[in-house]
């Protein structure tokens, strides 16, 4: 079964957007015990071991979420470090990506304020350059069901490819800086972002709009929902 990530927006909402964000179908043949309450299938996802023998430092899922949330962070999976403390964005890309929203770390680690469901929960080692994708398995297992326990979400940032790559695909998504440069077409219940990573640094300043324009629609979009 397919499960919509705006199934408990507000109305109006349409066709159109709707199927922007279609979710992919769960895994077959895997058994997943429903779950009443959003902190029931945290604790699931905490103690999930799907993918142990792909994991080079082994499964530590890191995440949070609250039911109250009213933006969700969407990123691609933990780096090295962020196994190591267990904390999501605890490094310099997260110190980037937080002051992209104008919010400090107290604010950014309340989970009744910001939900963070990276694509993958767990570090999948490293790749030639830069670690590896994150595994297709915490979408299929867990992501439905975790959204659908965020019924109160009015902003969701996708950050980097394969954020991007799932929740837009049916909207013509072609590259991270084409989908970024076209935020107004996803804006305001989504905006797409690059990864906040120091490898990304010429980038931000070979596109003078993403500061000049996008940022600060970010920054305001996100204070107002967690301070106002």
């Amino acid at each position: 079964m397919r499960v919509c990530v705006l199934a408990h927006c507000k109305p109006p909402m349409t066709k159109l957007n709707c199927d922007r964000l279609r979710l992919q179908p769960a895994a077959v043949g895997v058994p997943v015990k429903v779950h009443r309450t959003l902190e029931g299938l945290l604790t699931a996802v905490r103690a999930c071991r799907a993918c142990d023998a792909h994991l080079p430092l082994g499964p530590r899922p890191v995440l949070q979420a609250g039911a109250t949330t009213r933006i969700l962070i969407v990123g691609q999976a933990p780096g090295a470090k962020v196994h190591a403390s267990g904390v999501p964005w605890d490094d310099r890309s997260g110190e980037r990506l937080r002051d992209w929203m104008g919010i400090g770390a107290k604010t950014f680690y309340d989970e009744a304020r910001v939900a963070i469901l990276p694509m993958g929960y767990c570090y999948p080692g490293r790749a030639a350059s830069g670690d590896l994708p994150p595994r297709r398995e915490c979408a299929e297992l867990w992501l439905d069901g975790l959204l659908a326990r965020l019924p109160r979400i009015e902003l969701t940032l996708l950050i980097g490819q394969y954020a991007q790559a799932h929740f837009l695909r049916g909207a013509g998504h072609a590259s991270v800086t084409a989908t970024t440069r076209d935020w107004r077409a996803h804006a305001p219940r989504i905006i797409p972002l690059p990864h906040p990573s120091p490898r990304n640094v010429a980038w931000f300043k070979a596109i003078p709009w993403f500061d000049d324009e996008l940022l600060p629609v970010v920054r305001r979009n996100a204070r107002k929902l967690v301070y106002g």
